[in-house]
């Protein structure tokens, strides 16, 4: 994957567990475990926005390109 998340570390370092990131973002703790994972296809920016809010980040703290170019098509 072109693009890592690295959301659980960012959690650990806050103290905040997933279950209280859900509660405050308004999204299902099944949604914040695909993220959490990498395999979530999209985002919307509203929910990166509040993410990056209440655990006091940038969006580059918790998604990071790795250099690669991805092809969607490759992977059907």
């Amino acid at each position: 994957m072109a693009i890592t998340v690295h959301l659980s570390e960012i959690l650990k370092e806050r103290g905040m567990t997933a279950k209280e990131l859900c509660a405050l973002v308004g999204i299902t703790e099944a949604n914040l475990s695909i993220l959490r994972s990498g395999k979530a296809s999209g985002v919307r920016f509203h929910t990166i926005n509040r993410i990056c809010y209440y655990l006091n980040c940038d969006v580059g703290d918790i998604l990071r390109f790795d250099g690669r170019l991805e092809d969607d098509y490759e992977e059907r």
